[in-house]
This record gives C-alpha cells, sequence and structure tokens, in this order.
C-alpha cells in the first residue's frame, strides 16, 4: 500500500512540474522581455497565456505536500526541518508572484506596473530555482532520516542542488516558450509565434547542456541515484532524450502542436526518471517508502481520497484547461490582446 501512495505522490509532483513549470517559465520570459514598450507584446502573449490557469495550478503543489505529510510523516518532517531556508524562499516567492501578476494590470502608473511585474518576473525564476535545489539535497542523500535536521545551508547549496535549481529553471523556461508558441498562434500573432520559437528552440539547447553537464556532477555528489539513472531508470532518461531531440525537430520545422506534446513528455519522463531511479528510497539512502510509511489505515484513506479526486477535481482541471485553449474563458487579453472565439 505503501508503493501505491508512492506512485500518488510522485503523479502529483509530476504535474505539478509539467503545468506550474510552464507557468513559473512564462515569468523567466517576462523577466527578459525587455522594457515597458518592448515587452508589451511578449508580456499580452504571457497574460493571455496564463491569466486563466495559474491559481489552479498549485493544486498539484498543495496535493503534494498533503500526500507527503500524511502519508509519509518522517519523511516530510525531515525534509522541512532540513530544508526550511529554500522552502520559505518559494513560499514567499509563490506568494509575491501571484501578487505581482495579479495587480500588475490593476495598476494605472507604469513605475507601479514595473514593481508588481519585477515581483512576478524574479519570483518566477526564484521558485523553481528553489524547488530544484531542494529535490537535489534530498537526491544527494543531505537530508537525514528520522525527522532530524541536516545542515540548514550546506544541504541545499551544492553542486547536486544547484544542479536541480538551474535544470528547474532551464526546464520550466523551455516549456514555457513551446507553449506560448501554441498561444501565440491561437491569438494568430505570427510575430510573436517566431519570437517564442526562437526562445524555445534556444532554451532547449540550454536544457540539454545542463542535463548533459549534470551526469557528471551527480556522478562524484549523488552516486545512488546516478546508478539508478544509468540502470532501473535508464528507459526513461532515453525517452526524455528522445522527446527533447524531437521537440527541437518539430520547432526547427515549425510543428507546434507536437513539438508541445514531446515538450511534455521530456518534462515529464525527466521527473519520472528521478523518481524511479532513488527508489525504493525517499530519502537515499536512509529512508524506504515503506519505512518512512504512515499506518495501513491513513494510507488506506489517502487512496480512497485520492480515487474520489481523480473522479471529482481531474475532469474539472480538464475542462478548465479546454476552456482555455478554446480562449472561452477570457475573450480579452492583457493591453486589448483579442482572442479569437470559436463556436
Amino acid at each position: 500500500m505503501s508503493e501505491a501512495v508512492a506512485v500518488v505522490l510522485f503523479f502529483g509532483i509530476t504535474a505539478y512540474a509539467v503545468f506550474g513549470g510552464a507557468d513559473f517559465g512564462s515569468g523567466f520570459w517576462d523577466l527578459f522581455a525587455g522594457g515597458a514598450e518592448r515587452g508589451k507584446r511578449p508580456r499580452a502573449i504571457i497574460q493571455h497565456s496564463i491569466g486563466p490557469v495559474w491559481e489552479a495550478n498549485h493544486v498539484w503543489l498543495i496535493f503534494v505536500l498533503v500526500v507527503l505529510w500524511t502519508g509519509f510523516p518522517e519523511a516530510f518532517a525531515s525534509i522541512t526541518l532540513t530544508l526550511f531556508v529554500p522552502l520559505s524562499l518559494a513560499a514567499l516567492g509563490i506568494v509575491l508572484r501571484g501578487a505581482g501578476f495579479a495587480f500588475r494590470k490593476e495598476v494605472q502608473r507604469t513605475s507601479s506596473q514595473r514593481n508588481f511585474g519585477a515581483a512576478f518576473a524574479f519570483s518566477s525564476v526564484l521558485v523553481p530555482y528553489c524547488m530544484g535545489a531542494v529535490a537535489g539535497a534530498i537526491a544527494s542523500g543531505r537530508v537525514p532520516a528520522g525527522g532530524k535536521a541536516g545542515d540548514p545551508w550546506s544541504s541545499w547549496i551544492n553542486a547536486t542542488s544547484i544542479l536541480g535549481g538551474v535544470l528547474a529553471v532551464a526546464v520550466c523556461a523551455f516549456l514555457a516558450a513551446v507553449f506560448m508558441i501554441w498561444d501565440a498562434a491561437r491569438l494568430e500573432d505570427e510575430a510573436m509565434v517566431q519570437y517564442f520559437r526562437q526562445r524555445a528552440i534556444a532554451m532547449s539547447v540550454a536544457a540539454g547542456f545542463v542535463a548533459l553537464v549534470g551526469i557528471v556532477v551527480l556522478h562524484d555528489d549523488a552516486r545512488y541515484v546516478f546508478d539508478g539513472l544509468m540502470s532501473r531508470a535508464l528507459a526513461f532518461v532515453i525517452i526524455s532524450a528522445l522527446c527533447g531531440i524531437g521537440t527541437f525537430i518539430l520547432l526547427l520545422r515549425g510543428s507546434h502542436f507536437g513539438a508541445r506534446l514531446l515538450a511534455i513528455g521530456a518534462v515529464a519522463s525527466v521527473v519520472i526518471a528521478w523518481g524511479v531511479a532513488q527508489w525504493d528510497y525517499l530519502l537515499p539512502t536512509s529512508l524506504t517508502v515503506s519505512q518512512a510509511a504512515a499506518p495501513d489505515a491513513t494510507l488506506a484513506t489517502i487512496l480512497i481520497v485520492f480515487g474520489i479526486a481523480a473522479v471529482v477535481i481531474l475532469p474539472s482541471l480538464g475542462l478548465l484547461y479546454m476552456l482555455d485553449q478554446k480562449s472561452l474563458l477570457d475573450a480579452t487579453g492583457e493591453d486589448g490582446v483579442a482572442a479569437p472565439v470559436t463556436d
């Protein structure tokens, strides 16, 4: 039963990496869009792309935290006690990001718009970096078992955590650029299609380079996970690489829909590979899934609730994404960008 709950946990992590990652990546491009006039059009696409769904995507983060807390309390205690600094920074970034995004379009003064926009953009880079650093700390075995606190600084300021943070930012930016090609195409804005296409191609190369560098880092600093990636998780590593290469080729050819599907596959495969590589440890190599698991009654309750959520909530989220893709949620984007409405 503990294995089933662990699978549910990683399902939530994968969903947050894909949907939440695309949202955070949009802030990366907002940060580098340029000044008020130069960045006006890209920011309008970003506003139109994530406006209807950015709040809903945080459902996955809440889901992950609740499952980890109730299903594996010892691991939850160890992670939060050891990594309270990056987790606190990530929580602060999520709040600032939401406030900045929401208030930027409501204020009238240019200076206020810039301040809120800066909060949104910088936080969109800070949060995935901290999340990636947390993943690196766990993968490199720097979180002790037993609900004890490890070193609050060296646990997330190390080679593997830095790799995790940089890779998370790069992957989010890559995924967001691919997604926004589709949104720009829906708005029939060919200039923005090419704008985000160029950035998606560049970021796919950057993310691939970081991943290759990561092989060396993991070999020296997170050997258990490295060995797992080269053995039991190798299939997912290969799938991720093939999806990444396929995305690159399709972007060069201008096949945007296929590129988006493969980009999702590349990111999801990376997260799944991490989980398989460190199986059956939650905290390599000190705490296994079965050792960290809550009593069977609690685990059974989690699975029952997840089953109900799969029937009630997942279709609702699916409907939200479908309506968003059909431009039926908001007929007008930021700065008067009209979204085509179809019957």
